[in-house]
């Protein structure tokens, strides 16, 4: 906002505020009645961005009322509005200045003002056009049904949450970016649905609940749902899950934001590789205190979410040390901060600085100066130092006590991946709401100057809305295929995981499938998000780029989402070990039997992709069988877990150390782990979409077939090269795809429907681009 309060109403969102504050102030006097009015007006408006926001508010200032020469000036500047915008944008406009008037009186001398510069055509009382849409609201909701799951009661309180105010906050200075966020997480804390994340707090006992709220906040402002992230799934989570009934005392207060912490995991010198971390928890028997010491600099606690200001408290993972034994990694809760947020002795804190995205959340550092704590403070589900000092625990194995603790935790991962689809929706949601209403060429009409004019003799010039073109269709509705099968395949993760991990299980629980599967399904989420992010950004042209339209502070913000919880290229070797480490398991325990099981399974394998008849046969109804996709993805996966295998056998044969072997293979480990990510996330589609409600299955069946039949598409060189499609395949396979944009297109705005985003989360100008929202005149 700057010292000229016209020149700031000379912006395209603001324009249609300029002739009611120009009625306002026509007797130079503002009563309180009337401001009111005129801010639930202001409020009442989703797409409107903070600083437009603080720009009518302090026209609306009863201390600082405009001069004689501002009104003049604003008169002048409604009056050259009015004269350059078309007859369209002048009747929009006046439309929208009367819909947003603040009562009887003042809608009649706008719509005066309006009729005296022009701006106004078509009887006063005529009907403000609804937003063109070719959304089925049957079908929208049918779907919605489907998409929302088990917990559509709890999805809808989450999005009444976000549709109470606008959760925007870009273009602040970081300090008031942070202090708003920090407000939004205790409106949301005041709703009770934090209290979700922890079984035992609510009548809900179910942790697939939480991960529904978590999804449902992702169409909000991110650096919201990552504060509610790092207080309640990742501070609250490990008290939750490494913690006891003593530390479990402390839930309700997380839960109601009174005791905010931190997750203070990653060292500067060691992120991915946690088990090599440096911080030490010395055990003092005398004092019956775990002391807490930062080593060296590589040993600081780098990127921790909170530790810049808001945390008092931070889960430590630190190097155990009893009687002068390490024991591993384990938890410690420690206080960083005191009530007043004064650092506590011993706790030095620093910022991690300004960031490409996210900057509501205040990212920090921390080092511990022989910190001393309670050895209550240890988090002791898996491990306890008794009273006569002595460490104990019921996993005997460091490394399994290790991967157990790590194991808990892995509902984060899941809730980052399932939240990115989310991002991904929001932004196509824009993006394609956007390609309907804006219009461009018309049939004929040269796309450049010079170019020939092709329209036929007597053509009227009609332009064509965006979503009419193939080429837009191409790179919209794949993602949003996408965003709709990676929904149902992280419902049906969310489900598994929380049957497994809602009573907090045991020690003994094996849990490694559901952690590759988590880690998988994390990777292809976050990358979904950043690929449609950046489609939805380049679709709408220059529009895409402007911050008031939201997707440019999406595309910065979900970048991060590819590293944290687990950068995508560790996780994908994890994802890819598992398969691995599955396959040898599968042969070893299984004895001969499972080698000839393997062999003929192969063989099979290797004759359906070089049967000539299944290579080429290429028919709609071929292409479009579900099964016929699933068996694809399946071959896919198989293939390359068998290959890999086999060229780390041969390593191995040859001498070559066992992580050396590994390491010259890592790019086939990674794309073992995509191919596993894929087929999984295909088989949980198929799973949902074979319950679906009869009505809504023929646009799901639309959807998974573009979905799945443009990724196999993007392998088409992979399969071309295996044998398993021969080149006729794979050019109807295209066409396929090509078929399958021009059916959806028409159903592209019931499937955004059906997303149920809120509009003060959609909150861009272009979202709203119609003739009822003339944002840009």
């Amino acid at each position: 906002m700057s010292a000229d309060r016209v020149a700031d109403l000379d912006d395209p969102q603001l324009r249609a505020f300029g002739p009611l504050i120009y009625v306002a102030w026509s007797d130079f006097d503002l009563d309180d009645a009337e401001r009111g009015r005129l801010l639930a007006a202001l409020s009442a408006q989703p797409w409107l961005r903070p600083a437009a926001r603080a720009v009518v508010t302090a026209w609306l200032d009863p201390a600082a009322p405009p001069t004689a020469a501002e009104l003049v000036r604003l008169r002048a500047l409604i009056e050259r509005v009015a004269s350059t915008s078309s007859e369209r944008a002048r009747t929009s406009f006046a439309r929208l200045a009367k819909s947003i008037a603040i009562d009887a009186e003042g809608a009649a001398v706008a719509a005066t003002l309006a009729r005296d510069l022009g701006i106004y055509a078509g009887d006063e009382d005529e009907p403000v056009a609804a937003a063109a849409s070719a959304a089925d609201p049957t079908l929208a909701a049918a779907l919605a049904g489907v998409l929302d799951g088990d917990h559509g009661d709890i999805r809808a309180r989450t999005r009444a949450y976000l549709a109470a105010e606008p959760h925007r906050a870009y273009g602040l200075p970081v300090a008031e970016q942070r202090d708003l966020v920090r407000g939004w997480l205790h409106a949301l804390a005041a709703t009770g649905l934090p209290a979700l994340a922890f079984p035992g707090l609510t009548s809900t006992d179910d942790l697939a609940a939480f991960s529904a709220v978590f999804e449902e906040l992702a169409h909000g402002d991110l650096s919201l749902l990552i504060k509610v992230g790092v207080q309640l799934g990742l501070y609250g989570g490990a008290i939750w899950a490494l913690g006891t009934a003593r530390h479990h005392a402390r839930l309700a207060g997380i839960a109601a934001c009174t005791e905010l912490g931190c997750f203070a995991m990653s060292e500067v010198g060691h992120g991915s590789n946690v088990a090599d971390l440096e911080t030490v928890a010395r055990y003092d028997h005398a004092t019956r205190e775990l002391e807490i010491h930062t080593p060296g600099e590589s040993a600081r606690k780098e990127w921790i979410g909170g530790a810049a200001h808001d945390a008092r408290w931070a889960v430590v993972f630190a190097q155990l040390e009893v009687a002068g034994e390490r024991h591993g990694v384990h938890a410690v809760l420690v206080p960083v901060r005191t009530d007043d947020g004064a650092a506590v002795p011993g706790v030095r804190t620093g910022d991690s600085g300004h960031k490409l995205g996210l900057n509501g959340v205040d990212n920090g550092r921390l080092w511990f100066e022989r910190v001393r704590v309670p050895v209550g403070n240890l988090l002791d589900r898996f491990a306890q130092i008794d009273a006569a000092g002595a460490y104990a625990s019921p996993i005997a194995s460091a490394d399994r006590r290790f991967f157990t603790m790590l194991g808990t935790l892995i509902g984060g991962r899941i809730s980052v991946g399932a939240g990115s689809v989310s991002a991904a929706r929001t932004a196509l949601a824009i993006a394609l709401r956007y390609a309907h209403a804006r219009h461009q060429f018309s049939p004929g009409t040269p796309a450049s100057p010079g170019a020939p004019d092709l329209r036929p003799g007597g053509d009227t010039p009609t332009e064509r809305r965006l979503i009419d073109y193939p080429t837009h269709q191409r790179r919209l509705l794949p993602h949003l295929a996408d965003t709709v099968v990676l929904r149902l395949a992280f419902g049906a993760l969310r489900a598994k995981h929380a049957k497994v991990f809602s009573s907090r299980g045991d020690a003994a629980t094996d849990t490694r499938a559901l952690e590759a599967e988590a880690a998988a399904m994390k990777v292809l989420g976050s990358r979904h998000a950043i690929a449609a992010v950046q489609a939805a950004r380049e679709a709408c042209g220059g529009q895409g780029y402007l911050s008031v339209n939201r997707i440019a502070g999406l595309r910065a913000d979900v970048d991060i989402f590819t590293t944290f919880e687990g950068d995508n290229t560790v996780l994908a070797q994890l994802v890819g070990k598992a398969a691995l480490g599955a396959y040898r398991a599968q042969l070893a325990t299984g004895g001969s039997r499972a080698v000839l099981r393997a062999v003929g399974k192969r063989l099979a394998s290797a004759v359906g992709a070089t049967n000539p008849v299944l290579a080429r046969r290429a028919s709609p109804t071929h292409l479009r069988d579900r099964e016929v996709q699933l068996a694809a993805f399946r071959h896919r996966e198989e293939h390359l877990v068998e290959t890999c295998a086999r060229r780390i056998k041969s390593r191995l044969d040859a001498g070559v150390a066992g992580d050396a072997a590994l390491i010259a293979v890592q790019e086939h480990v990674v794309a073992v782990a995509e191919a596993f990510a894929e087929r999984r996330a295909a088989e949980w589609f198929a799973a949902a979409e074979a319950t679906a409600p009869g009505a809504v299955r023929p646009l799901l069946a639309q959807l998974g077939d573009l979905s799945l039949l443009a990724r196999l598409d993007g392998h088409a060189a992979w399969f071309l090269e295996a044998g398993y499609f021969e080149p006729g395949k794979s050019r109807a396979l295209r066409k396929e795809v090509t078929a399958l944009l021009g059916e959806l297109a028409p159903h592209a705005l019931t499937v955004v429907e059906a997303f149920r985003i809120p509009d003060a989360c959609l909150a861009a100008p272009i979202a709203f681009f119609d003739p009822a929202h003339p944002i840009y005149p």
